[in-house]
């Protein structure tokens, strides 16, 4: 009597074990998506101002070909040393 006993339990942890209740996981999703909040809109992409006394592209490029002349072609220089 034991051993058909603990055969029978064996046999119901694997058949437990190698069949998973599919309705029952299919529930549990579905519920977790109807239970999500909505998606957040797009963020905005917020332009950058410049300060009024901040210098312009084309007057940086006309310092930096000023400063670098003649200084190696590294840091803030590199590429206006060698023009």
């Amino acid at each position: 009597m034991h051993r058909s006993l603990r055969f029978y339990t064996i046999a119901l942890v694997l058949a437990a074990i190698a069949m998973p209740p599919a309705p029952a996981w299919a529930a549990r999703h579905n519920k977790t998506e109807a239970t999500q909040a909505p998606k957040k809109p797009a963020k905005v992409k917020v332009k950058r101002q410049r300060s009024s006394s901040a210098e312009t592209p084309a007057e940086r490029d006309r310092r930096l070909l000023r400063e670098c002349k003649g200084l190696p072609n590294a840091g803030a220089c590199l590429g206006y040393a060698s023009r």
